[in-house]
C-alpha cells in the first residue's frame, strides 16, 4: 500500500465527522425553529381567546368619551376669552 492510499480512510473518517457534526447542529436548530413556530402559533390562539381586545375597546371608548368632555370644555373656554 502507499503512503498517499493510507491517508484516503483517515480523509474519509474526517469528512464523515465533519459531516456528523454539521448534521447534528443542523437538525438542532430544525427542531428549535419547529419548536418556536408552535409557540407562536399557541400565543396567537391564546391572544385571540383571551380578554384583552374586550378591554381594549373599553379603554378606547373611555378615551374617547374624556377626549369629546375635554375638546367641548376647550371649545367653550376659547368663547369665553375674547
Amino acid at each position: 500500500m502507499r503512503e498517499d492510499m493510507a491517508f484516503f480512510p483517515l480523509w474519509m473518517l474526517l469528512f464523515a465527522g465533519f459531516g456528523f457534526v454539521i448534521g447534528w447542529a443542523l437538525g438542532d436548530e430544525v427542531r428549535r425553529r419547529k419548536n418556536a413556530e408552535e409557540r407562536v402559533e399557541d400565543l396567537r390562539d391564546q391572544l385571540k381567546h383571551s380578554a384583552i381586545p374586550a378591554q381594549l375597546r373599553e379603554i378606547r371608548s373611555v378615551i374617547n368619551d374624556a377626549h369629546k368632555h375635554i375638546l367641548a370644555v376647550s371649545k367653550g373656554l376659547e368663547k369665553l376669552v375674547p
